[in-house]
C-alpha cells in the first residue's frame, strides 16, 4: 500500500488509488469510462495549477481534466499549435524565425523574419507550403518532451538557433529553465503543452495583410474554427504601437528588462506617455476639424479596465484646447429602476444588458438636445436603485460637445434615429504591445485583469479572489455587448503602456499572493503571478499624474 497514492478527480467527484509515479494521461485512461467528456482531454489542473498530461503523480492531489472548452485548456492547445507552426517554419526555412505578433480576427497575426530587421515576403503559395508542413508534423504525432537544465546551458542551446533568442533567459535570474523539445527542435513556452502533435485536430492558416493569420478552434465547439471577424481598425492600432516600440528598440520582455537594468526606464516612461498624449490630441483635432462639421455627441466604449474614464478626462482637456466646450454625461445615470432591470439566465440582475438602460428616455433627451431644447438630466442612485432628478440641466450651444462613456456606446441599437454625422465614436482598450519573446504573447485580457485587481483592491475593497471570480461574467458581457461593435468606432485608442506591468508588479503581487492555493481562482492568480515574474520591477515616481496607469495605482490628478 505504500506504493499507492490517493487522488481526488473533480470531474467525477471520486477518490481513486493509483501507483506513485502514474501520469495524468494514465490516470485519465483508467477513469475514462466514468467521465463524460464530449471533447478530448488535453491538460489537467493539479491542485489548481495547470499541468501537461505527462505530469507524474507522487503525492495526494486534486485533479481536474481539461478540454479545449476551458480557458486553460484552450491556452494549452494554442501554445502547442504555436510550437508546431514554429517548428514547421524552422524546417522549411532554417534561416528564418516565426513571430507571433498579436491576437486579431479571432486568431493570431504572424510574420516570418530572416533576421531582426527584415520581414520575409509572404505569398499565398508560401502559406500553403507552411500549412502542408504543419499538417505533416501533426500527422507524425511527434512527442513533445519537457526538459529542464541550468540556465547557462539553456542560453547556450537557444543561442545556437537562427534567431539567437536568449534575452528572456538572461534577464530572468533563475538558476534553472524549463523548455520543450520536439525531435531536434527546441522552444520555450510560458505554460503547459500537450504531449504530442497528434492532439492538434483543428487549425488553419491564411494569407492575411501580406502576412499570416493563424486560426484556432472555438471554445464553444472546439471541433470547429473560431468565426473569422474583420478587425481592420484593431489591426491598425497594433501596427501603430509596434512602430512606437521600435523607437525604443524594444520588441520583447527580455529587451525591456535589459533597458531597465541600463537605467533607461525613465526614458521609456517619458516617451510612452508623450506618445499617448500626442494620440489623444490627434483624436481631439480629428473631432474639432471633421469635414462634416463638429459632432455633438462623442460616444466612448471599451472593455473593463481599459482606462475609458481617464481617456474621457484627457480628451476633454484636448477638446478645450481646440476651443470646444465638452460636457461629460455618464450613461449609468440612465439605468432603469432596479426592479425593471433584465435578469440573466441565472435569475440575477443583468446590469450589462442593453435594456438595463432606459432607451426611450436616453434617445428622447439626445433628440431634444439636437433640437436646441433644454433637458433635465437624470441621476441614478445606486443605493436605492432609483432614478432621481437633482436640478441638473443641459442645453447645447454651438461649441458644445457631449461626451458619453458607457458599455453600449458603440452599439448601433443605442441611438438608431440620431443622424450619424452628429456622432463620433471611440473604442478604448488596452492592447498588449510587448511580447515575452517571439512565440509567447501576453493576452490583453490578462493585462486588463491585473489592472482591475489592483484597482478593485485599492478603491473598492475587493480581494483578488473576488475580482477573478467575477471575471467570467464580465467577459461574457464584453463578448456580447462590446466586442462585436468595436469596428463601428471612428477611431480606436490603445491605453496600454509599454512599462505598465513592470509598475503594476509591485502592487499586484502581494494582492495575488493572498488568493488561497486551493480554490478555482488560484489557477488564474498563479498564471498572472508568472507573467509578472518575467518583468523587472520599476518605480512609479516618474509617471505623470494624468497617466492612464494612475487610474489603477493611485496618485492621479483626476477625480474618479
Amino acid at each position: 500500500m505504500q506504493n499507492l497514492v490517493t487522488v481526488y478527480c473533480k470531474n467525477n467527484k471520486q477518490y481513486v488509488q493509483i501507483p506513485r509515479g502514474t501520469s495524468i494521461k494514465e490516470l485519465y485512461e483508467q477513469l475514462q469510462d466514468s467521465l463524460t467528456t464530449p471533447y478530448p482531454i488535453i491538460a489537467a489542473r493539479v491542485n489548481y495549477k495547470v499541468q501537461n498530461l505527462d505530469f507524474l503523480i507522487y503525492k495526494p492531489k486534486d485533479i481536474e481534466f481539461l478540454d479545449a472548452t476551458s480557458e486553460s485548456g484552450m491556452r494549452c492547445y494554442v501554445r502547442t499549435l504555436n510550437m508546431v507552426m514554429a517548428c514547421a517554419v524552422h524546417e522549411l526555412w532554417p534561416d528564418c524565425d516565426l513571430r507571433i505578433e498579436h491576437p486579431i480576427s479571432q486568431g493570431f497575426y504572424c510574420t516570418i523574419r530572416p533576421s531582426r530587421d527584415e520581414i520575409k515576403p509572404i505569398t499565398p503559395v508560401l502559406v500553403e507550403q507552411l500549412k502542408s508542413r504543419m499538417q505533416s508534423i501533426i500527422k507524425d504525432d511527434r512527442p513533445i518532451i519537457t526538459e529542464e537544465r541550468q540556465t547557462k546551458e539553456v542560453i547556450r542551446l537557444f543561442g545556437e538557433r537562427n534567431d539567437g533568442e536568449t534575452t528572456l533567459f538572461e534577464t530572468l535570474g533563475n538558476p534553472y529553465c524549463r523548455y520543450y523539445r520536439m525531435g531536434d527542435y527546441i522552444d520555450y513556452y510560458a505554460g503547459a503543452l500537450m504531449p504530442s502533435t497528434g492532439y492538434i485536430n483543428v487549425f488553419d492558416i491564411e494569407y492575411y495583410h501580406d502576412n499570416i493569420l493563424l486560426r484556432i478552434p472555438s471554445r464553444i465547439n472546439p471541433n470547429c474554427l473560431n468565426d473569422r471577424s474583420v478587425q481592420d481598425k484593431r489591426f491598425g492600432i497594433f501596427k501603430e504601437y509596434v512602430s512606437w516600440n521600435k523607437l525604443l528598440h524594444i520588441s520583447n520582455v527580455g529587451e525591456f528588462n535589459k533597458a531597465c537594468k541600463n537605467q533607461k526606464s525613465f526614458e521609456m516612461i517619458k516617451l510612452s506617455e508623450a506618445l499617448h498624449e500626442k494620440k489623444v490630441a490627434q483624436i481631439a483635432d480629428q473631432i474639432a476639424h471633421r469635414e462634416s462639421g463638429l459632432p455633438k455627441f462623442v460616444l466612448i466604449s471599451g472593455p473593463s479596465s481599459s482606462g475609458k474614464t481617464t481617456f474621457s478626462k484627457r480628451l476633454t482637456i484636448q477638446l478645450m484646447v481646440n476651443g470646444i466646450r465638452p460636457v461629460v454625461i455618464s450613461m449609468d445615470n440612465y439605468f432603469v429602476n432596479r426592479e425593471d432591470t433584465p435578469r440573466d439566465e441565472n435569475g440575477e440582475w443583468d446590469f450589462e444588458h442593453l435594456h438595463a438602460i432606459d432607451l426611450p428616455l436616453f434617445r428622447q433627451q439626445l433628440s431634444d438636445l439636437l433640437e436646441g431644447k433644454c433637458v433635465q438630466l437624470p441621476f441614478y442612485n445606486f443605493e436605492t436603485g432609483k432614478r432621481e432628478y437633482r436640478g441638473d440641466s443641459l442645453k447645447l450651444e454651438e461649441d458644445t460637445v457631449v461626451i458619453l462613456e458607457g458599455l453600449h456606446a458603440l452599439n448601433p441599437q443605442l441611438i438608431p434615429d440620431i443622424p450619424r454625422e452628429v456622432v463620433f465614436k471611440i473604442y478604448v482598450s488596452s492592447l498588449t504591445t510587448v511580447n515575452l519573446d517571439n512565440h509567447n504573447w501576453i493576452p490583453t485580457t490578462d493585462v486588463r485583469l491585473i489592472r482591475r485587481i489592483v484597482r478593485d483592491y485599492r478603491y473598492r475593497g475587493y480581494s483578488a479572489r473576488e475580482t477573478i471570480a467575477r471575471l467570467e461574467s464580465v467577459q461574457r458581457g464584453e463578448r456580447r455587448w462590446i466586442s462585436p461593435f468595436q469596428e463601428e468606432a471612428d477611431v480606436m485608442f490603445n491605453s496600454a503602456l509599454l512599462f505598465e506591468l513592470a509598475v503594476l508588479k509591485r502592487h499586484a503581487e502581494p494582492i495575488l499572493d493572498e488568493v488561497p492555493k486551493y480554490c478555482d481562482e488560484y489557477t488564474t492568480a498563479h498564471r498572472l503571478l508568472k507573467y509578472l515574474s518575467y518583468f523587472e520591477s520599476i518605480p512609479e515616481r516618474e509617471i505623470p499624474p494624468t497617466s492612464f496607469l494612475r487610474e489603477f495605482v493611485g496618485g492621479s490628478s483626476f477625480r474618479y
